[in-house]
C-alpha cells in the first residue's frame, strides 16, 4: 500500500532574482498563503532557511517526509483501492467509505502534512477540476481520482492532469461523458470542459463549438468491469471544428488520439493560461490578483507548455505577491485548519475518529474539502462566505479548539501551555498571545477589547498564580482567535 502522495513535480525553473524578503512580516505573509496556517515551527523554519531556500523546498514535495500523515492515511485503506476494483465490486461493498476517507484525509493533510504548498495547491486544482465528494455518483472513483488526476499532476503538467481527468471514471460519470455516444451525444463535459476546466465561457465560444465539443468526446467511457476505456464503437468521426481547433474526418479508431490532442491543445491555450493563472492569483494574492501579474504567469504558462511549478515561480518572485499582505480573508475550510495549526493540535494516535468529527463540523459549514455542489467549485473571495451565522460557527470551534473540549480524540495542547511562561503584566499577557496565535501583535482595537473582557489594565499585574489565568485563560485564547488579524489569510 503506498504511504506517500504521488507527485510528478513537472519542469522548473530558477528564480529571476534574489528574494529581498526576509523580514518577520514578509515570512508571516508568506506562510499565510503558501501553507495552511503559520506556527510557532513553520516561522521558526523560514526564518532558518530564508524565503527562497522554503519555497525551493515546498516545491519539491517529494523530499519532504510525512510520516504522521503516512501513518494516518494507513488506517484509512479505502483510499489507496482503484477505482475498477471499487466498481466492479459495486455500491454495497463500498459505499460512501471511499469518498469519506478522502475528504477526512485531505483535511488532515491541510492540517497535519509537512507538504504545505503542495496541499494549497491542489486544493485549488480540485477546485479546477471539480468533482464533489461526497456525491453518489463518485462512490467508487472519488479517491483514485485525487491520488491519480489531481495530486499527481499538481506540480506537474496541466495537460497531463486534464487528459487524466477526461479519462477518469470519476470526471466521466459526474459529468455525464460516460453515457454519451455518436448516436446520443450528452453535452454536459463538452460545455465544461470549455466553460470551466479551460477556456472559459468569457472566451466566447458558441453553441456549435460546444456541441462538436461533445461530440469528439465521445467514446470516452466506462466497460463492464468498472475500467474507463475508449470504445471506438461510441465515437463520432466526423470532421469539425470547436474554437479553432480543427479536427478531420477520421476513423473512430483514432477517435483517443483526436480526444487527447484536443485537451492539450486546451490545456496551453492562452486563454486557459490567463483563467488558470488568475485562479491561482486569487488564491495567493487578492480577490482581484493584478492583470500584470497574471498576465506574467500566463506568459509562463504558454512558455512552459502548462507546467505548474514555473508559474508557481513566477507568482513568488512577483512584486504584486509581496505587496499584498492582508488582501485575503479566510475562508471557513482555512479558519478551521489555521486554528488547530497554530494551537499546536497533534493527530490522535490510533483510529480515525477525531478527524472525522473536524470533517463533520467543516461539512456543515459548508466548506468540506471537495464538497461544492456544483461543477464550478468552491469561490476563493471573502464576499461568498460573509455571514453572521458563518463567523458564529467559527468563534464556537475556537471555544472548543482553544479549550481542547472537542473533539477529545485530537491532542489539544493546554492553553496554559502556548506560551513559555505568563508575563508580569496583562498587557504582556495579550500582547504575548498575539503574536504566539496570529504570528503577529494585535490592533489596538483587539488589544483594548480583550482587556475589557478580562477586565484587566493594560500594566496590572499578571501571572500564572493568577485565579483568572488559571480559570479563564483558553476564553482568552479563543477570543484572540475571534479577531480580525487572525481572520487575516
Amino acid at each position: 500500500m503506498p504511504t506517500t502522495p504521488v507527485i510528478s513535480r513537472g519542469s522548473r525553473t530558477a528564480a529571476t532574482a534574489p528574494f529581498a524578503h526576509e523580514s518577520p512580516a514578509d515570512h508571516l505573509h508568506l506562510l499565510r498563503r503558501a501553507t495552511w496556517g503559520p506556527t510557532p515551527e513553520s516561522l521558526a523554519e523560514v526564518a532558518r532557511l530564508g524565503t527562497a531556500a522554503w519555497i525551493d523546498r515546498q516545491l519539491n514535495p517529494g523530499a519532504i517526509a510525512d510520516p504522521g500523515i503516512d501513518a494516518l492515511a494507513a488506517r484509512m485503506p479505502f483510499y489507496f483501492r482503484s477505482a475498477q476494483d471499487l466498481i466492479s465490486r459495486g455500491y454495497a461493498y463500498t459505499e460512501w467509505n471511499a469518498m469519506l476517507a478522502t475528504g477526512r484525509l485531505a483535511l488532515a493533510r491541510q492540517i497535519w502534512s509537512n507538504r504545505q504548498l503542495f496541499e494549497v495547491v491542489v486544493d485549488v486544482f480540485n477546485n479546477v477540476l471539480n468533482v464533489t465528494c461526497p456525491s453518489s455518483e463518485v462512490w467508487g472513483s472519488r479517491q483514485e481520482y485525487d491520488r491519480e488526476v489531481i495530486r499527481r499532476h499538481a506540480f506537474g503538467s496541466f495537460g497531463d492532469m486534464l487528459v487524466a481527468s477526461a479519462r477518469h471514471q470519476a470526471m466521466l460519470v459526474y459529468l455525464d461523458n460516460a453515457s454519451s455516444t455518436a448516436a446520443q451525444p450528452n453535452e454536459n463535459y463538452g460545455r465544461e470542459l470549455l466553460e470551466l476546466h479551460t477556456i472559459g465561457v468569457e472566451a466566447g465560444y458558441s453553441e456549435a463549438d460546444v456541441k462538436n465539443s461533445a461530440r469528439l468526446l465521445t467514446g470516452l467511457t466506462i466497460a463492464q468491469d468498472g475500467a474507463a476505456v475508449f470504445d471506438a464503437g461510441r465515437h463520432d468521426g466526423g470532421a469539425r471544428s470547436i474554437f479553432g481547433f480543427q479536427v478531420p474526418g477520421h476513423h473512430p479508431a483514432d477517435g483517443g488520439r483526436w480526444i487527447d490532442a484536443y485537451l492539450r491543445w486546451l490545456a496551453v491555450h492562452p486563454l486557459t493560461a490567463r483563467r488558470l493563472s488568475a485562479k491561482l492569483a486569487t488564491r495567493f494574492v487578492s480577490d482581484t490578483p493584478p492583470a500584470s501579474l497574471v498576465d506574467a504567469m500566463a506568459r509562463t504558462w504558454v512558455d512552459t507548455g502548462g507546467q505548474v511549478v514555473p508559474v508557481l515561480r513566477t507568482l513568488f518572485d512577483s512584486a504584486a505577491f509581496w505587496a499584498s499582505a492582508g488582501q485575503k480573508v479566510r475562508t471557513p475550510q482555512e479558519d478551521y485548519v489555521a486554528t488547530l495549526r497554530t494551537l499546536g493540535t497533534g493527530m490522535e494516535a490510533s483510529g480515525i475518529e477525531g478527524i472525522t468529527k473536524i470533517y463533520w463540523h467543516v461539512l456543515d459549514q459548508g466548506h468540506a474539502p471537495m464538497a461544492w455542489g456544483a461543477p464550478n467549485g468552491y469561490p476563493d473571495v471573502a464576499s461568498a462566505w460573509t455571514s453572521p451565522s458563518g463567523t458564529l460557527s467559527r468563534w464556537n470551534r475556537h471555544m472548543d479548539f482553544a479549550a481542547g473540549w472537542y473533539p477529545k480524540e485530537l491532542a489539544f495542547v493546554p492553553a496554559a501551555k502556548l506560551l513559555p511562561s505568563i508575563p508580569s503584566t496583562w498587557g504582556g499577557l495579550v500582547d504575548a498571545l498575539g503574536v504566539r496565535l496570529t504570528g503577529s501583535r494585535l490592533t489596538a482595537d483587539e488589544k483594548a477589547g480583550l482587556l475589557l473582557y478580562a477586565g484587566r489594565s493594560e500594566g496590572a499585574p499578571c501571572s500564572a498564580a493568577d485565579r483568572w489565568v488559571q480559570n479563564a485563560l483558553p476564553f482568552l485564547v479563543a477570543l484572540t482567535l475571534d479577531g480580525p488579524t487572525f481572520t487575516i489569510r
